[in-house]
């Protein structure tokens, strides 16, 4: 491996803006409050896709033109356009402030998540690059010692909330030329926009020298590449950029390149039938064979906010304007197929179970030919009255009908979900707190696989036996997308009662990666301690739920442009 150099660019500026009130001062309904005082906007540029409608570009998708949303969420309809300042949180002092000079005694937990963060910083040639995954001396260091793209994202929101963006900025540039090393698996060469799944800084003591070492997948587990990791980096850019209102990153030839690659994997051309992404088992945060392979909902969530992202970020020019034409006909595409094909309510879950097969012909109502005897006992008890979810995967003859957390909250940041949709599954996480948040927040997936069927769908592996680690282990570090995903939804109380519940327990077992059982009551059988992105995930919901206008950063409006129609014959119902 070669040694990097990277020159960071210093020349971005960094506003401040007061964000005083706090969550916890609020009735459900009224944080809309906060949107009244003013917002610095530092964004030079034209209006940004996040703020445009989609038929801005001359594409000839629809000549009508976009009205705002009328109220996608009644707390935040203008979230997406914020400017997130990343104003200090005052998690570093004894004391919040909020507004009308109230102080706030923070969590005692805060102090030593902020101190623990900081100890998991790895640095490179002097400068902070990323932290590692965690600091638990107890257990063999395996990959844990490296810095993940993934779990690196609450930490680095959580460096922004707190005013401190160089981490951030130095990370983005780094797996930026990470990107660019040759890719090779034994003879296979991966494509160009692959990004790392993690690196690693190497000292050498005799010669004083750091070097960095990159994963691409040839050394994890099952060798698949991290298809996430490439979405994750477009969605921290832009938050990046939010927070900061610097968009020199961003506009950096080697940024716009960087996200012109990923998304080329994506876009190109191929034997697809589908808007979604085809994709192996444990390519994602679930990486080990768990039985997501085909099109997961991670994925495809994923895919939808980077493509969402990408649009803020792309300048309008050369190949920048050819690539957003792609990418808002495919967002178009992704948009109808996931809302209708992936959403499951009591409805449609009855339409399934009363599904002709054997269809042909474009008239076929039962698309996929999913066989209404592959319906699982447990989602006809789970299925509430009011309430529905981004099943785990749909391909031919195939749904996978298991809860994913990740994936359902993501789709509520980007507005993947509809207003509605977004609604019925926060009436979900509601209706089912038991199953989905137990005693420790929150189950990954839900509800495990055992038996025969673990044994054929996992291979029988060790570490993702039932109610354990991928299969519906419970991870904390989930609180960060269901407090953001709470926010938008104006429903903080959800979000505040499943933080107090982690805090009765999170400090006292030092910061598990997951916990094990039914109700996540066991530490995990081979969880890691003082993992850095539990930690991260805790500060970041405490830190939305105390200003709010953070969320600008990780969320996105919905464009009613990709909104599906309601009404439509019977040869387009799934």
């Amino acid at each position: 491996m070669s040694t990097l150099t990277v020159d960071t660019v210093q020349n971005g500026r960094i506003r401040k803006v007061d964000s005083s009130a706090s969550v916890h001062d609020l009735g459900e309904y009224e944080i809309s409050r906060l949107l009244d005082r003013p917002k610095n906007l530092n964004l030079d540029r034209q209006r940004s896709f996040d703020e445009r409608s989609l038929t801005d570009v001359p594409s000839g998708l629809s000549p009508h033109p976009l009205s705002r949303p009328d109220v996608f969420c009644r707390a935040f309809d203008n979230a997406d356009s914020l400017y997130s300042p990343g104003k200090p949180s005052g998690y570093n002092s004894p004391t919040s402030q909020y507004g009308h000079g109230m102080a706030f005694e923070p969590h005692p937990m805060i102090g030593e998540a902020w101190d623990s963060l900081r100890r998991s910083m790895v640095c490179f040639r002097g400068q902070p690059v990323g932290t590692i995954a965690a600091l638990d001396n107890s257990e063999e260091k395996l990959n844990y010692d490296q810095v993940f793209v993934r779990d690196f994202v609450p930490s680095a929101l959580a460096f922004l909330m707190n005013g401190e963006p160089d981490i951030v900025k130095n990370f983005i540039l780094k797996t930026l030329r990470l990107q660019s090393w040759e890719k090779k698996v034994d003879r296979f060469h991966l494509g160009a926009g692959v990004m790392p799944a993690s690196f690693k800084v190497l000292h050498d003591p005799i010669r004083n020298t750091e070097t960095l070492i990159a994963d691409f997948g040839e050394s994890a587990i099952g060798r698949v590449a991290p298809v996430d990791s490439g979405f994750w980096w477009i969605i921290l850019l832009r938050a990046y950029t939010k927070s900061t209102g610097d968009t020199s990153l961003a506009e950096m030839p080697e940024c716009q390149k960087g996200i012109r690659l990923i998304l080329s994997l994506c876009l190109s051309e191929g034997f697809d039938t589908f808007p979604t992404l085809l994709c192996a088992d444990g390519c994602c945060m679930i990486d080990r064979r768990m039985g997501v392979y085909g099109y997961p909902i991670e994925i495809q969530a994923l895919f939808f906010m980077a493509l969402r992202s990408a649009m803020f970020l792309l300048k309008q020019d050369g190949p920048g304007k050819e690539l957003i034409e792609q990418i808002v006909k495919r967002l178009h595409a992704l948009s109808y197929h996931m809302r209708n094909y992936f959403w499951l309510d009591l409805k449609q879950l009855n339409d399934i179970y009363r599904y002709k097969t054997e269809e042909y012909s474009h008239t076929a109502v039962n698309k996929f030919n999913i066989m209404p005897d592959s319906l699982p006992e447990w989602v006809f008890d789970f299925m509430p009255l009011n309430g529905g979810y981004f099943v785990g995967n749909v391909g031919p003859s195939n749904m996978d009908f298991r809860w994913f957390c990740l994936g359902n909250c993501v789709a509520i940041l980007s507005s993947l979900a509809t207003h509605e949709q977004s609604t019925a599954i926060m009436d979900l996480i509601e209706s089912r707190w038991g199953e989905l948040v137990g005693e420790m927040p929150l189950k990954v997936c839900y509800p495990a696989i055992e038996n025969h069927e673990w044994r054929i769908v996992t291979g029988c592996d060790p570490k993702n036996t039932r109610w354990s680690y991928h299969n519906a282990g419970s991870w904390p570090v989930l609180l960060w997308l269901l407090t953001a995903a709470c926010i938008k939804t104006g429903r903080p109380q959800i979000a505040r009662r499943a933080i107090e519940l982690a805090e009765t327990r999170l400090s006292r077992d030092s910061w598990p990666e997951y916990y094990d059982g039914k109700v996540g009551r066991f530490i995990g059988k081979q969880a890691r301690k003082n993992q850095t992105w539990s930690i991260a995930g805790y500060l970041v919901a405490k830190m939305l739920l105390e200003d709010p206008s953070h969320l600008g950063m990780i969320s996105i409006e919905e464009d009613k442009q990709l909104k599906p129609v309601l009404k439509r014959s019977a040869s387009w119902t799934f």
